[in-house]
């Protein structure tokens, strides 16, 4: 692999004007396709499997007007003080706002409180609900429009009028998010390599590599439903890794040429070497993200192609791309001469040296500091609550919020997720019969306040009514409720042959989390054994892939554990703009669970590589360490930096997901990257010692080897062997080029 990167960084430094042709003309055709196909996303998810989700699917068939699927609203309305909404006047008021939003754009149906009795009984709040043609993410800008005009009037007539539901829902605008990232990245690169060029071409590198993946997933939402964050998540990951993989591969070619030799085999060395790190490297980011498919809801499945596609567009355009810029750049990019010299000689009278040689030094109180810091941050994992966002998690400011508060103030909490259970029978008598028992049943269970008269559909044999928990949606009381009722329902087939089933909204959202929280280990136990057989392959070690996994849960922990405290506890949440609390979004965990693997499996490889270059050359195991951590640490940790900015620059985001997953990120690299590979791993390879590199001889010969230092053909780095009657690793002699 090594050779063929070799011959690719060099065919492409030498013919850089074909190849920059090449990739202008591809982003181009992409670009140009993107916009052709391209359609607008579909922010709505399903559970495949899921009873809430086949209940949803048979509403969809048998009642339309009802359909899950398809936006709602909620206008709130309340009296003013010391009156009721049944007085003439305030009726008069209300009935003129239903006929108004009867005629808005895309409205299907539109229930009048005062015929569905949704004034509660004091007669001071009121609601009509509003039903769409569409889904959420495709409700329009006028559409928006008539419901604030028909609030706006409301308010004019004196009542109080406020506005919940999915319809008032829009995609979050990533443009400021990503410029905010764009420059923070920008500044760290011209501080890292102290030249205009050798800090523009990162950035070249990456809008190709986002242009050309945004472009693949907008060609493909002509084929296929992505939900709206699929593109904004996609080109966080892919914009953070393209500079990334870029700095390590421009770090490698000027040291490359500081060691004196030419361009274009300096390009080639650097490709051969930095590149197969980068190629490993993206390929774990790949393998992570598309194992996102085998928790089987479609949304983290989307997410994670595109994500991987993102990735692995970046990758190809770092490899090939990149040399051919530095082939326009030759010898411009190297710094200064006192900065050339410093990060020649591996930076060996600077703080990073020292700071690897205190590491080596006092390995042992290093590493249980470390270790229990991490773990502290770790303890509020202990009380994470997973769920989905609704209106009660929105900004207080906000008018889904304030309607959320007015609905649990005239109705109680549990108005703002009703329960829809949907029978179907053989026959619309036994359907009469069997829905007349469920709502019987139903209604003397715990924590229900009512359940309605049933609906049926034009065979009679489908039956529907709302059930009116009286907790809140996101409480464990509702969850319980929802397990009661399918217990209620297995007897009620035994007793009558029909079959019960409870959907809607918040029934959805507690099968989301359920599957989801129950895919969290077996997905995280699936990336920590991938992390130990991908390391043992590339390093034929069994410290370092066991190290390396063992960090990884680290890092891990204390990321859920500081986001808990934030977002879930509301620690310093006016720092990081977080409005309102809540339970921690389900769909964010499992997607940084592969995210953060891939980005510490990044950083592992950068670091030990170099390393275990080191050692195979001939270096005592910790002056390797030592060396090896003085050559990459800079670069890792300006890496490091730039992913924070790029992914702290999301934080900004109106989204809540996209809030979360940009914070969640961000301080997972912080942690994994400073405290666990800058700290923890030099140490424990320090206290390993030569160990760090033993691996039994029988396993030795079965396994391949992957040479990711870039090969000794090309790198002069040899591949350590035992030697004969040791259990000691030597290096191999190594045949000269001819």
């Amino acid at each position: 692999m090594a050779g063929f990167l070799y011959r690719l960084g060099r065919l492409s430094f030498t013919r850089h004007r074909i190849v920059a042709v090449l990739w202008v003309v591809t982003l181009v055709l992409m670009g140009v396709g993107g916009l052709a196909l391209g359609r607008s996303t579909d922010a709505g998810f399903s559970v495949p499997g899921a009873e809430s989700q086949r209940a949803a699917d048979l509403l969809s068939a048998k009642f339309p007007q009802v359909s899950a699927s398809g936006a709602t609203a909620r206008i709130v309305v309340e009296a003013p003080a010391g009156q009721t909404l049944t007085s003439a006047a305030n009726q008069a008021a209300v009935e003129k706002l239903v006929a108004e939003i009867k005629t808005a754009p895309q409205v299907a149906t539109v229930v009048d409180p005062y015929q569905a009795h949704a004034v509660n009984q004091s007669g001071t709040i009121g609601y009509i609900q509003v039903a769409y043609t569409v889904t959420s993410n495709s409700v329009t800008d006028a559409a928006r429009a008539a419901l604030q005009n028909v609030a706006a009037d409301g308010r004019r007539a004196g009542l109080t009028v406020e506005i919940g539901g999915s319809a008032l829902r829009v995609s979050p605008s990533s443009d400021p998010t990503m410029l905010v990232g764009v420059l923070i990245a920008a500044v760290i690169l011209f501080l890292t390599l102290g030249s205009l060029w050798a800090a523009g071409l990162p950035l070249i590198v990456a809008i190709f590599g986002i242009g050309c993946g945004l472009s693949g997933i907008s060609i493909a939402t002509h084929f296929v439903d992505l939900t709206s964050q699929t593109s904004t998540l996609a080109m966080m990951l892919g914009l953070a890794v393209a500079i990334d993989y870029s700095l390590f591969i421009v770090s490698r070619y000027r040291h490359e040429l500081m060691t004196g030799r030419e361009p274009a085999d300096a390009a080639g060395r650097a490709i051969a070497s930095a590149g197969s790190a980068v190629l490993f490297a993206g390929s774990t980011v790949v393998i992570a993200l598309v194992a996102l498919l085998v928790v089987g809801i479609p949304i983290l499945g989307q997410i994670g192609l595109a994500a991987a596609f993102t990735v692995a567009v970046s990758v190809c355009v770092a490899l090939t791309l990149l040399p051919a810029l530095l082939g326009f750049a030759g010898r411009l990019i190297q710094p200064a001469p006192g900065a050339r010299d410093a990060e020649a000689n591996g930076s060996e009278n600077g703080i990073v040296h020292r700071w690897a040689h205190f590491i080596t030094t006092h390995r042992v109180p290093v590493v249980a500091a470390a270790v229990l810091s991490l773990l502290v941050v770790s303890t509020p994992i202990l009380g994470i609550q997973l769920g989905l966002p609704d209106d009660s998690t929105a900004a207080p400011s906000s008018t889904q919020y304030k309607a959320y508060q007015l609905l649990s103030k005239g109705f109680g909490p549990g108005f703002n997720g009703p329960l829809i259970v949907v029978v179907e029978a053989p026959s619309g008598a036994v359907a009469k019969t069997a829905t007349a028992q469920a709502i019987s049943t139903i209604s003397h269970l715990p924590n229900v306040v009512v359940a309605t008269q049933a609906l049926y559909d034009s065979t009679g044999e489908t039956a529907l009514f709302q059930v009116i928990p009286a907790s809140g949606p996101s409480s464990q009381a509702t969850v319980d409720l929802v397990t009661a009722i399918r217990n209620a329902g297995q007897t009620l087939r035994s007793s009558t042959g029909a079959s019960l089933a409870v959907t809607g909204q918040t029934a959805i959202n507690i099968d989301t989390s359920s599957m989801m929280g129950g895919a969290l280990i077996p997905y995280l136990l699936v990336v920590v054994g991938l992390a130990i057989l991908l390391l043992t392959l590339v390093f034929h070690s069994i410290v370092v892939p066991v190290k390396a996994a063992l960090g990884f849960v680290l890092s891990l922990a204390a990321t859920f554990g500081a986001v808990v405290a934030v977002f879930q506890w509301g620690w310093l949440d006016s720092l990081f703009g977080v409005q309102q609390t809540g339970p921690i979004i389900v769909l964010s965990t499992i997607v940084i669970i592969g995210i953060v693997f891939g980005l510490a499996m990044d950083y592992e490889v950068f670091l030990v590589s170099r390393m275990r270059e080191e050692y195979a050359a001939g270096a005592e195991a910790h002056a390797a360490i030592e060396s090896g951590f003085a050559h990459g640490a800079r670069v890792v940790s300006a890496a490091a930096i730039i992913m924070i900015g790029v992914f702290g620059g999301f934080v900004l985001s109106s989204d809540a997901l996209i809030k979360e997953i940009g914070f969640t990120l961000a301080v997972a690299v912080l942690f994994d990257a400073f405290v666990v590979r800058m700290t923890i791993v030099p140490a424990v390879m320090a206290i390993a010692g030569d160990l760090a590199w033993w691996l039994p001889g029988w396993l030795r010969r079965v396994l391949p080897s992957l040479d990711i230092e870039g090969g000794q053909r090309h790198t002069g780095a040899p591949t350590l062997v035992a030697a004969a009657g040791t259990g000691t690793l030597v290096p191999e002699p190594v045949e000269q080029e001819r």
